[in-house]
C-alpha cells in the first residue's frame, strides 16, 4: 500500500475523544460484549427497560465492520426480497421487511445528521440479472413496498426509494455517546478473555451481572466457539478516492446481485467495495487486511466503469459474519449469554433490530423481532 494512502475507513474524520478501558471489578444488570451497531442498540435498549448496563469493546467503538461498511441501509433480509418470500413464506418476508423499513425510519429519527434518505439502486450487468430485477420488483410491488424501475448513468435496474445512505461511524459514535449520557458504562480496548453467565473478564477489570449479551458479528465464532458451523466469518473489502465532481451519484449502488456497490459522499468521495467472490476460499478468513487481487479489481471498478480518475486515499477491510441460512443469530450460547450477530452483510439495520430484541428477550422474554427470523420447521 502506498504510504499516503489510509488503511482505515473513509468514515473516520479522527475526532473521536476515546472511552476509557475497564480497570477494575464492576456490577451491572447486563454486560454488553461489542460496541457496534448492534451492541448500541442493544444498550439504548436495556436503558430503555431500566436495567443497569456495561459495554465492552476490543477496540474502539465501532472499530469493526460497523463502522467500516459500505453506508448502506437497505430494507429486507441478505437475500433479495423475491428469494425471501420464496424461501420464507409471503406473510413472513413481509412482516420482515416492514420491520426494517421501520427500523430504517427509526434510526432517521435517532441520528438525521448520519442519514440520508435518498433510496438505493440495483442495477443488471446481464440479461439474467435484468430478470432478476424484475421479479425483485415485481414482489415488492406485489406486497405494497416502494419501487420503481430505474434507467441512468449507473445503469439499468430499480430504485428502491425508502432505503438510504449512512455514516456507519458516525452514527454509533453518536449513540455511545447518548448512551453515556443515559447512565451506561462503557468501555474501548477492553476485550472479553472469558464469558459466562454471570461474569465477563477483560485483562484488567471484570462485570459481575445477571446475563450477557455478545453482539459481534465478524469473529463471533472465534468469541463463542459453540457457534463454529452456524457463523463463518469473512472479509470485505472497500476503498475511497478524494473529493472529485467528476460524477454525481446521489444515492448508493448494488451491481452484480451486491458483488460491486458504491456510494458518492456528500463531499464527493466515491466509496467502493464488493469482489468478495472474486477472492474465493482466502476471503473466508479472519484477517482485515486489504489484499492486491481484490484492491486491484476495485481500482479496475473506480476508473473504468465509473470513470473515476481521483486520487485512492482510503484501502480497506473488516470482517463480518455470515450465515448458512441468511437469517441472523439470535441465541442463548451458554447459560444467560445471549449472541447476536451473522448478518449476512446486513448489519446496518438488521443488526440494530436484533439488539432490540435481544435487550427484549433478556429482560423481559419477548420475542419481537426474534420471533420473526427464528428457524421455523
Amino acid at each position: 500500500m502506498s504510504p499516503d494512502v489510509s488503511s482505515g475507513s473513509v468514515w473516520d474524520d479522527h475526532s473521536w475523544t476515546p472511552l476509557p478501558s475497564l480497570e477494575g471489578d464492576l456490577k451491572a444488570d447486563i454486560c454488553v460484549v461489542g460496541l457496534g451497531g448492534s451492541g448500541l442498540a442493544a444498550v439504548h435498549e436495556l436503558l430503555r427497560l431500566g436495567v443497569s448496563v456495561v459495554g465492552v469493546d476490543a477496540g474502539p467503538v465501532a472499530g469493526g465492520a460497523a463502522g467500516r461498511n459500505g453506508g448502506f441501509l437497505l430494507a429486507g433480509l441478505a437475500k433479495f426480497y423475491h428469494q425471501t418470500v420464496q424461501k420464507f413464506g409471503r406473510e413472513r418476508a413481509k412482516d420482515i421487511y416492514q420491520a426494517t423499513l421501520n427500523q430504517i425510519d427509526r434510526m432517521t429519527e435517532e441520528t438525521p445528521l448520519a442519514i440520508r434518505r435518498v433510496g438505493s439502486l440495483r442495477v443488471a450487468d446481464t440479461q439474467e440479472e435484468s430478470q432478476d430485477c424484475l421479479k425483485h420488483a415485481e414482489a415488492l410491488h406485489a406486497d405494497g413496498f416502494a419501487v420503481e424501475p430505474y434507467e441512468g448513468p449507473e445503469g439499468r435496474g430499480i430504485l428502491i426509494p425508502t432505503d438510504a445512505a449512512f455514516n456507519p461511524l458516525l452514527r454509533c459514535r453518536i449513540l455511545a455517546e447518548r448512551a453515556t449520557l443515559a447512565g451506561a458504562r462503557l468501555f474501548e480496548h477492553s476485550p472479553a478473555v472469558h464469558i459466562s453467565g454471570n461474569e465477563v473478564r477483560t485483562p484488567k477489570g471484570s462485570v459481575c451481572c445477571k446475563k450477557v449479551i455478545v453482539a459481534v458479528d465478524g469473529k463471533l465464532e472465534l468469541l463463542l466457539t459453540e457457534l463454529s458451523g452456524k457463523v463463518r466469518t469473512a472479509r470485505l473489502q472497500m476503498l475511497a478516492t478524494a473529493p472529485t465532481t467528476e460524477t454525481g451519484f446521489p444515492r448508493p449502488v448494488y451491481a452484480r446481485y451486491g458483488y460491486e456497490y458504491w456510494q458518492q459522499l456528500p463531499d464527493g468521495r466515491i466509496a467502493v467495495g464488493g469482489f468478495r467472490d472474486l477472492g474465493g476460499e482466502a476471503e473466508w478468513t479472519f484477517s482485515d487486511q486489504s489484499t492486491p487481487l481484490i484492491q486491484a479489481a476495485l481500482d479496475k471498478l473506480l476508473r473504468e466503469r465509473l470513470g473515476v480518475q481521483a486520487p485512492i486515499t482510503h484501502r480497506w477491510a473488516a470482517s463480518v459474519g455470515y450465515t448458512q441460512t441468511g437469517l441472523p443469530i439470535i441465541e442463548e450460547t451458554r447459560p444467560n449469554v445471549w449472541a447476536i450477530g451473522g448478518y449476512s452483510g446486513t448489519g446496518n439495520v438488521v443488526g440494530g433490530l436484533c439488539g432490540q430484541a435481544v435487550a427484549q428477550i433478556v429482560t423481559a422474554g419477548s420475542p419481537g423481532f426474534a420471533g420473526l427470523i427464528s428457524i421455523k420447521s
